[in-house]
């Protein structure tokens, strides 16, 4: 039979690893429940903390998202407010190509006022090539070699990193639609007056009454209208000649002011004095570009007189009758493209609503995995406070070990 010595030495070491083991668990519980973190290192929970780890990165990439997503935002509303000075510009130069229309107005004056037109002009062109504080043009196409605005009519997405396509919105407004889509006369037919007529007539741009008609018509083979007298009362009239019609010419028809005269499925009405062998044109219409149609108004308001510095009042008041409707169609564009923009802005506020219910909820994944709940926190405290004393007890009963000797068992 042998026997087991168990040295004091050896007991004190033991209960010091004893007493150091319960103090670290203490300190441990200590450091997690004030910071109320379940999971602090990945030792704690393996699984909890690749949780928590994969939700952070999650979150991670909601923040780049929403930071893409509010760049491109923050470049639509730029290009919508550029878009609307543009919209004034083009009122103001409406209402001074009006003006200029005035029967009471020289030359002189128009010419003042072209001064005024060609400063909007040039306003509008600049804001048209308007660029971001990235340098990259707010509405495409700008050819930075030539200068001119959007020569090259080109459509498309500006380059850089792209972002995540489930929240992204385009970072630029599409120029060719706001700015060269614009049509001439009424946006189907054109009406052109001969620049050899010597009266004063002009016409409206038209009223298309029958689409069908009108389609008909090519640029090759226009209509006219052409004024002569009648060969016995001496009386203004007209004759039609419309390849769209199979009666034509159609006959000789007195000419009233303010009239409707119907030709290729379209109304069109010619007001003024016309003369001998004055004639109106009418072709299909053209794409042409807001800053065509703004040179056309200039060049109408600027060549407004005759050689004698009379008023040349049928081409004056047909060319403005005619720009003022592509200004129209121009307005028209530019209003279309701001309110793409307005979607696209509404597009970017919904996406942003979503990014931020996805990182609410990606946030609650990652606090349930490391984080201590209510009922988790409450455990956790009475934990720590039991640790706490039975670290205590064991201070205090090592310490009265640690007095005794031989000699208080002797005695």
């Amino acid at each position: 039979m042998s026997i087991s010595r168990l040295g004091t030495a050896n007991m004190y070491d033991r209960t010091i690893n004893n007493i150091n083991r319960q103090q670290n668990e203490l300190a441990s519980q200590m450091e997690h429940t004030s910071a109320g973190m379940r999971v602090i290192r990945p030792s704690d929970d393996p699984v909890a903390a690749a949780q928590a780890e994969r939700a952070r990165n999650r979150l991670e990439r909601i923040a780049s998202d929403q930071r893409g997503l509010d760049a491109q935002k923050a470049t639509i509303e730029y290009a919508e407010s550029t878009l609307g000075e543009i919209n004034d510009a083009l009122q103001e130069f409406r209402s001074l190509l009006v003006q200029a229309g005035n029967g009471a107005y020289n030359q002189v004056q128009r010419d003042t006022l072209v001064e005024q037109l060609t400063s909007l002009r040039e306003q509008i062109s600049k804001y048209a090539n308007r660029t971001d504080s990235n340098g990259l043009p707010l509405f495409r196409g700008l050819d930075t070699k030539t200068g001119k605005p959007f020569p090259n009519d080109q459509e498309g997405v500006q380059s850089g990193q792209p972002n995540n396509a489930e929240f992204s919105i385009a970072n630029s407004l599409n120029g060719v639609l706001a700015f060269f889509s614009g049509k001439t006369g009424n946006g189907v037919l054109e009406v052109k007056l001969d620049p050899g007529n010597t009266g004063k007539a002009h016409a409206d741009v038209g009223v298309i009454k029958d689409p069908a008609q009108a389609a008909q018509l090519i640029l090759a083979n226009p209509a006219t209208i052409v004024f002569s007298p009648h060969p016995v009362s001496g009386e203004m009239g007209y004759i039609v000649t419309d390849p769209t019609d199979t009666n034509s010419p159609l006959p000789w028809t007195t000419y009233k002011e303010g009239d409707a005269i119907s030709v290729a499925g379209m109304d069109v009405v010619v007001n003024g004095q016309p003369q001998d062998g004055d004639s109106f044109s009418i072709v299909p219409s053209t794409t042409i570009s807001i800053f065509d149609a703004l040179d056309s108004a200039l060049d109408t308001v600027r060549k407004g007189a005759n050689p004698d510095g009379s008023t040349a009042f049928g081409t004056l008041s047909h060319g403005i009758t005619k720009s003022l409707s592509e200004l129209d169609i121009a307005l028209n564009r530019v209003s279309t493209v701001r309110g793409l923009a307005g979607d696209l802005l509404n597009q970017a506020e919904r996406m942003g609503n979503t990014l931020l219910a996805r990182e609410e909820q990606v946030e609650a994944q990652r606090v349930a995995a490391e984080q201590y709940d209510s009922e988790g926190m409450v455990r956790a405290i009475s934990q720590m406070q039991t640790q706490q004393t039975a670290v205590s007890a064991a201070l205090q009963s090592y310490a009265s070990i640690q007095k005794l000797s031989l000699l208080n068992y002797i005695s």
